[in-house]
Parts: structure tokens; C-alpha cells; sequence
């Protein structure tokens, strides 16, 4: 059996598989975007918005149609290792031993055979670790949309420890996954790493060991999946507790690579910019001419074409003026503005609206979202830097609440 999860989805190959008590492993690939490691500055963005395909894969093994284990595509074991620092397992295999693994199916499941063999861990902890593995595979497996899979009749993997009935374990799973694309676009992906925005208002508003958990784990190395490992919690427990703090502004999500950027920039002495400039528009070329634009005048300016990054990315790189596309998929510029509005950081920034249309009503419910202004495409070079000149003026002062422009 294989195809395509454009035709099929993988809660429909999983009953089957269920169904037919099908022994054997089902392989998914998908494509996915992420920016290259080997690129900084703000190439890293220009690849993260123009899509830099990479693929992931992953492998569930089935005993009669039932689930014995899934493995993602790292075989690194990092996702092993972060289990196993819950249970302060302290005690590895050694180089030789880690080598004969590598040949297995699947090593992350030969190293745990390891070390209950060597009774490093219990069955008790085994098991447990082996649900949270499956459980966070079809997470990411059930929340796909696009791929392609094959399904392999062959022998089971063994031994077997465990196996697990697949009708409620992807009843429960669909249920969190629904759950949390309701925390879009405040909270984005698995992958993305909390840092503290604001600990003055999470010290008045929250208890003092709530915070200084935060303070450990919010350090911008640790992903919300990692944490979650860590705390021995699902995914949505962890997203849902943290959910109201990132709201406020006072906890932040970014990736891993613009977080890294953003640590370069901070530190960056050399070359002195007039100001930062964050445009978030879906057509690149536009993109790509307002950079020019800017960069001509000594202005830094930074491109984001996939709306539901810009939230994150923008708390990150802290702009000093936004330009924002009125008109985009999935989340339009109204939206953004007024959820930048909610955050202390951004209350006083400039936030320009862009626009194809020159209409009152776009006007009014611009304003109402809390933007400072609008400019009409097509708009020209000298458009453009008037309006940027105007707001970034030391000189210039903006009141967002009230509208009014003084000197």
C-alpha cells in the first residue's frame, strides 16, 4: 500500500492497518521548509520565507495491527536522551555498543532493549518512554497534510514490550491536535523555543517558583517539545499552560535560527543602521523592492512573507517601524496590528499599513486595529521613505491611542 496524503490521510491508513491486522511498517516523508543552517544574517530569513525543502520522515511498526513503536527520522537519539534526563538516567551505552545499534531498524528502539537489558532502566520506565515516543510521532504524523507513505507487510520488530491499540490512542491524538491549531498564531510549531520578554511583569503577576522555572527553561536553546520531554507532560498540556504568558508579550517563541540572528544582530557593533525596518508582505517581489529601497538609505530592513511567522519573528528582532500587507492568507494585516497592539512592546511602535486599495473603510478599520498610518500601492521610492522618515524621526512623536501627531 502506498500513496499520496493528498488522496488518503494517515488516520485513514492507520485504521486499515488496524483493521487488516496488518504486521509490518508504515514510512511517511514530507516536505517541509526550513531555512539552512549554512546561511546567516538575514539570508536565514530570505530562506526561511522562500521555502528551503527539506525532507522528514518517519516509521511506525505495527504487530497484528496494533503499534509497538515509531521512530522519527533523527537518529540521533536527542529525543531518547531528553526521556531518559527525566529519569535522571545518568548511565549511557558505551561507543562499541552505540555502533551495533546504528545497523537496526530503528536504534532509538535497540537502545532501549540496551538498557533494560542492562537494567539501567526499568520496563515500568520503558513502556512509559515508548508511549511518549509513539504518542509525539503521531502528533506530527496525524497533523500532516501533504506526503507520501508506503506500507510494508513484513515481520514485527522485536522483541516487543508493549504494543498499543491504535483507535484511541489517534482519537486522543486528533483531539489535541485540533486543540492546538487553536493556539495559532500565538503558538506556531513543536519546534519553537521559549524566551523571556518581560520578567518584571511575570515576577508581579505570577509565583516566585513559577518564575524561576521559566527562567531555566526559557533560555532560547530549549524547544517547547523538549520541554515537554523534560516535564513529562503532552505537547498541549505544555502549550495551553504557557499560552496566556505568551499572549501578554511576556513570554516569546521564536526558532532556533532567528533566534541565533537575533543574538548576532544584538551584538553586532560595526555597522550602524538608522533604524530597523520589519516589512510583512506575502508577494517577495514587493519584498524585495521596499528592501531596496530602505537599505539605499541606511535603513536595516528585514522581509517576512509567511504571515504566521511574522508574530514571532517580529517580538525577536524588536523593529522600530513595521510595514505590514493589509491583504494575506490565513492571517491578514488587520489581525497582526491589533495582536501587536496587545503587547506592551509594540504599543508605540509605527506600524504602517500597505494596501492595493485606497478606500475609506480600509482606512477607518486600519485605524480602529491600532495602525499609524497606510500607504496605498503602487507607491513610489519617494512614498515610501517620506513616510518611514516621518515616524522615525527623533523628533517625531506618535500617540496611538488618540492618533494625534506631534512635535
Amino acid at each position: 500500500m502506498q500513496g499520496n496524503l493528498n488522496e488518503i490521510d494517515i488516520c485513514s491508513i492507520l485504521q486499515l492497518i488496524e483493521l487488516g491486522q496488518r504486521t509490518g511498517q508504515l514510512w511517511v516523508e514530507a516536505r517541509t521548509s526550513y531555512p539552512s543552517h549554512q546561511l546567516s544574517g538575514e539570508e536565514t530569513f530570505k530562506n526561511r520565507q522562500g521555502g528551503e525543502n527539506t525532507a522528514q520522515s518517519w516509521f511506525v511498526f505495527f504487530l497484528n495491527g496494533r503499534i509497538v513503536y515509531c521512530q522519527a527520522d533523527d537518529s540521533s537519539l536527542s529525543r531518547l536522551d531528553d526521556y531518559l534526563r527525566y529519569y535522571r538516567v545518568e548511565q549511557r551505552l558505551e561507543s562499541k555498543q552505540l555502533a551495533s545499534l546504528a545497523v537496526t531498524n530503528s536504534p532509538e528502539y535497540a537502545y532501549i532493549w540496551a538498557l533494560l537489558e542492562q537494567n539501567i532502566i526499568t520496563p515500568k520506565i520503558a513502556r512509559t518512554i515508548i508511549y511518549g515516543l509513539v504518542q509525539e510521532t503521531l502528533f506530527d504524523l496525524l497533523s500532516l497534510h501533504q506526503g507520501s507513505f508506503i506500507f510494508e507487510l513484513g515481520t514485527a520488530i522485536v522483541p516487543q514490550l508493549t504494543t498499543l491499540e491504535i483507535a484511541p490512542l489517534v482519537a486522543k491524538i486528533t483531539k489535541q491536535v485540533q486543540e492546538w491549531k487553536q493556539l495559532y498564531p500565538h503558538i506556531q510549531s513543536t519546534e519553537q523555543l521559549p524566551v523571556l520578554a518581560d520578567i518584571a511583569k511575570l515576577s508581579a503577576s505570577l509565583p516566585e517558583d513559577t518564575v524561576k522555572k521559566l527562567h531555566k527553561w526559557a533560555d532560547g536553546k530549549t524547544s517547547l517539545r523538549q520541554l515537554a520531554r523534560y516535564l513529562n507532560r503532552d505537547i498541549l498540556t505544555l502549550a495551553k499552560a504557557i499560552y496566556p504568558y505568551v499572549q501578554e508579550g511576556w513570554l516569546q517563541l521564536v526558532y532556533s535560527d532567528t533566534y541565533k540572528l537575533g543574538k548576532e544582530k544584538q551584538n553586532l557593533e560595526a555597522k550602524k543602521h538608522k533604524g530597523r525596518i520589519v516589512c510583512i508582505e506575502d508577494t517577495l517581489v514587493i519584498c524585495e523592492t521596499i528592501e531596496s529601497i530602505l537599505k539605499l538609505q541606511g535603513y536595516e530592513a528585514i522581509s517576512i512573507t509567511r504571515p504566521l511567522q511574522a508574530l514571532s519573528l517580529v517580538f525577536q528582532l524588536q523593529p522600530d517601524l513595521i510595514l505590514c500587507d493589509i491583504a494575506m492568507p490565513v492571517l491578514d494585516g488587520y489581525e497582526i496590528c491589533a495582536m501587536l497592539r496587545h503587547s506592551t512592546l509594540f504599543r508605540s511602535v509605527p506600524i504602517i499599513m500597505l494596501t492595493g486599495k485606497d478606500g475609506f473603510i480600509d482606512r477607518v478599520r486600519a485605524r480602529m486595529v491600532g495602525a499609524t498610518d497606510y500607504l496605498t500601492k503602487p507607491f513610489t521610492d519617494q512614498e515610501l521613505l517620506m513616510l518611514v522618515e516621518q515616524y522615525l524621526n527623533l523628533d517625531y512623536c506618535t500617540s496611538v491611542q488618540t492618533g494625534d501627531k506631534t512635535c
